[in-house]
């Protein structure tokens, strides 16, 4: 089964998450899609299995133009989808789970169901149980108990997203054996991955995806320096950085593991110095966020030592550390750092530390309208902040920063910024370092985080890999460390 992708394009208003890609699937082949977060991979793949409709394009299969607008309809022509999160029902069986799209329930068919089960399992080494419940599966059986319920109902293009996040080595193992004999039966595999070694080790060709837009193809043998180009693009101009040498610890972590995300945080030692600017790079869900929670007291760590100034700060609450001069400034805008509703000056006024209920409106809109001027934002005191465009929400958060903090922890500060505000944006912050104040920031771009940080952690799999000065670094060596290669 040939499927083929012509000039697809989804776009979400002015944001285009696909941009004129294009690529073929080969039967009896595994394809690649190789990308950092936000290159558009998921949102093609959901197209594909009909999840998602494209803005515009062409999708051919066996040569033919096919217009389907659900999952459903993708499967009866041939293409499933196994999820990062499998889509199965914990408290049935196995079995129960396999059976689902096949029957409607008659008993009669359930000894030859489980026949076919116990047939298809054996072929790929699969040990699943028929009779065991889902929920006491670990992450990688339960995507072998998914591949087998879609080679079941007739899939014949089977697409992985992330398919090794969560699972053991030895699960990979056998994984990885499964899908080069289902291409070795003629059954075409696509493989979503940010992984280099997964893509080196699997697939027979890779499309790379760039904001977007399709920036090569390579077939197997892989050239990585080439293909990390093509992932993460050319080295930026650095920002003239702060000029104060890093001080004495401020934050200092020893052995600290935390639940959340993908991976959560394990093990996790590091020191944070007064002065320094510290950029977090990793793929999405790789544990930085998890890290700056628990650097700013929004999540509790399960073990290990969390020291603010020399101060034993574990199973102590974000208003703890807020009072120790630590502030968080969340990615998620309006799930976490604004309310919606609520105008520009309410917010001032709900920041406002005060002693009695009287609310100064009149101080909290003055104040509202010198920041908007400050910041460059564009909106009035009264405009609610739901109103105001992402960048302008990313500005009145940056506004909100305290004159004297201690720690500044920012996820994604200028996510939604031009390049000429992110500079702005960043000749901002850096006036905080210059007065002693330690600035961790996490980014999806890794030119942002070259371009403005003294140091670089990078995040892969919960754990930090690499700790570096960025002077002594590279792009290249930076987007291998974040695919999983030191």
């Amino acid at each position: 089964m040939w499927i083929e992708l012509q000039d697809i394009h989804k776009h979400y208003g002015p944001v285009k998450a696909n941009n004129g890609v294009s690529f073929k699937v080969t039967p009896g082949h595994i394809q690649g899609i190789l990308g950092e977060n936000g290159a558009g991979k998921s949102t093609l793949m959901k197209i594909l299995v009909g999840f998602t409709h494209r803005t515009s394009g062409s999708i051919l299969v066996d040569g033919k133009p096919v217009d389907y607008r659900n999952p459903a309809q993708a499967s009866k022509l041939g293409i499933g989808m196994l999820y990062q999160d499998p889509l199965d029902f914990p408290l049935l069986s196995v079995l129960e789970n396999f059976m689902l799209g096949q029957t409607d329930g008659a008993s009669c068919k359930k000894k030859i169901l489980k026949r076919n089960f116990q047939k298809l399992a054996d072929s790929l080494n699969f040990s699943l149980h028929p009779d065991s419940q889902v929920k006491s599966l670990t992450i990688g059986e339960r995507q072998q108990l998914e591949i087998l319920r879609l080679l079941a109902i007739g899939v014949q293009v089977l697409i992985l997203d992330e398919p090794t996040t969560g699972i053991s080595s030895f699960q990979k193992e056998l994984l990885f054996k499964a899908l080069k004999k289902l291409a070795a039966d003629g059954k075409a595999i696509i493989l979503v991955s940010h992984k280099l070694e997964d893509i080196e080790t699997l697939c027979d060709k890779v499309t790379v995806l760039r904001q977007g837009i399709v920036t090569g193809d390579m077939d197997h043998p892989f050239d990585t320096n080439r293909l990390l180009e093509m992932m993460f693009g050319k080295p930026p101009t650095a920002l003239s950085r702060c000029a104060e040498l890093p001080g004495k610890n401020v934050l200092v972590m020893d052995m600290v593991s935390g639940t959340g995300g993908r991976t959560g945080l394990k093990d996790c030692n590091v020191a944070i110095r007064q002065g320094e600017v510290v950029g977090l790079a990793g793929l999405e869900g790789s544990g930085q966020g998890v890290f700056l929670r628990l650097a700013g007291g929004l999540k509790q760590a399960t073990r290990g030592s969390v020291q603010l100034l020399g101060r034993e700060m574990i199973n102590k609450d974000h208003h703890a550390f807020k009072r120790n001069g630590v502030t968080f400034m969340p990615a998620s805008r309006l799930e976490e750092g604004l309310i919606s509703g609520l105008s520009v000056s309410e917010h001032f006024a709900l920041r406002e530390q005060r002693k009695s209920f009287i609310v100064k409106w009149q101080e909290a809109a003055s104040l509202a309208e010198e920041r908007i001027d400050r910041f460059r934002i564009k909106g009035r005191s009264e405009s609610p902040v739901d109103a105001l465009s992402g960048g302008n929400q990313q500005r009145l958060l940056l506004s909100f920063l305290p004159t004297d903090p201690v720690l500044l922890l920012l996820e994604n500060p200028t996510r939604g910024l031009d390049m000429e505000s992110v500079i702005w944006v960043w000749q901002h912050l850096h006036k905080y370092c210059r007065s002693k104040a330690s600035i961790v920031f996490s980014s999806s771009e890794l030119d942002e985080i070259l371009m403005v940080a003294d140091r670089v952690l990078v995040f892969f799999n919960g754990q930090i890999i690499k700790d570096v000065d960025s002077a002594k670094t590279s792009l290249h060596e930076l987007g291998r460390a974040i695919a999983g290669k030191i």
